[in-house]
């Protein structure tokens, strides 16, 4: 048995993943004068944004006619931060046990810790990313080929190919259309997923897009050179010379350990009611991880649900505690 250290601090609001939304909620519960803590399995604050997508520009956060991933993770880091939350980082939580007393257990890899409330704002869940199907694409992983862009500078002047259809497709080239030589993206149908004025942009740009395009063969020695590709309704082939391959086909996700603490599961997701409470006392979830009848997956729907479930979190915790505690540009300085 797996000997963990013990955190014997009761705090009033845990939360389980430290994304845009987890961080939100953070913010939030120190607007509630609510004890904070959040666990996250990943080694930095900032969920997807900071680890797959931190050159992304994201278009739908309001407020911003535009905004870097990695900036908007350091506003909302600032924003949290206000309030001195216990960030515990690189530690997963496997096991959620509630007492007959209403505390609730968490145990990770690492230690237990005791919690009033929790919220779920893992995003996802565990991700992995997508392989690309050409047999030879494997072997240049580390070599050319990446699965997300985290540093733009290093596919300046560079030739890139970007494989699929999808917002991560468009966008990643869209955003190296400002660094690269050359882009060029390919998809395997006409039919793209993306937002719709992100395909407009796309299509005005001078990316090379090839629709009913798909990835064959990567050839090179020590690095990505070339790249073979066939049209799949003609069945012909064509050779591309290339300094990097960027798959945008996105990523499977995975529950993981959550799966297993009794929730209520729909898919790979958590089911909540208005309140964002699950089926368990006092635990909520918000974010990508949730769902509901019209549920909709953006940044600014967690923005959202993030204070929904800190504020009823609160009544959780503290009956005589207001729902609504009034609109913070009400707070006293």
């Amino acid at each position: 048995m797996t000997q963990r250290a013990v955190d014997d601090r009761l705090y009033d609001i845990t939360i389980i993943g430290g994304g845009p939304t987890g961080l939100f909620a953070a913010f939030y519960c120190g607007m509630r004068d609510a004890s904070c803590k959040i666990i996250d399995s990943l080694p930095e604050l900032g969920g997807q944004l900071a680890t797959l997508y931190p050159e992304k520009n994201i278009y739908d956060v309001p407020g911003f006619p535009k905004v870097r991933a990695k900036q908007l993770v350091e506003y909302l880091k600032e924003q949290a931060f206000q309030y001195n939350p216990t960030v515990c980082l690189n530690e997963r939580v496997e096991e959620l046990i509630r007492h007959e007393d209403g505390r609730i257990e968490l145990r990770t890899d690492q230690r237990v810790h005791f919690t009033k409330a929790v919220i779920i704002c893992a995003g996802i869940g565990a991700f992995t990313p997508r392989e690309l199907p050409a047999p030879t694409a494997k072997a240049f992983e580390g070599r050319g080929l990446y699965y997300y862009i985290d540093n733009i500078e290093a596919f300046r002047n560079k030739r890139v190919l970007v494989i699929g259809g999808g917002d991560t497709a468009v966008d990643y080239a869209l955003m190296l259309e400002e660094v690269a030589a050359h882009v060029t993206l390919i998809h395997r149908r006409d039919v793209f997923r993306a937002h719709e004025e992100s395909v407009k942009k796309l299509m005005s740009s001078s990316v090379d897009v090839k629709t009913f395009v798909e990835l064959q063969a990567v050839h090179g020695s020590e690095w990505v050179n070339r790249v073979t590709l066939i049209q799949n309704k003609t069945k012909e082939t064509f050779d591309l010379e290339v300094d990097a391959v960027v798959s945008g086909l996105g990523f499977t996700a995975s529950l993981g350990p959550i799966a297993h603490w009794g929730l209520q599961i729909e898919g790979n997701e958590i089911v909540v009611n208005t309140r964002m409470e699950t089926n368990i006392p006092g635990v909520y979830a918000a974010g990508d991880i949730v769902t509901y009848p019209g549920k909709v997956k953006l940044i600014a729907t967690g923005f959202g649900e993030a204070p929904t479930a800190v504020n009823n979190a609160k009544t959780f915790i503290d009956p005589k505690a207001r729902l609504f505690p009034g609109h913070s540009s009400n707070r006293k300085e």
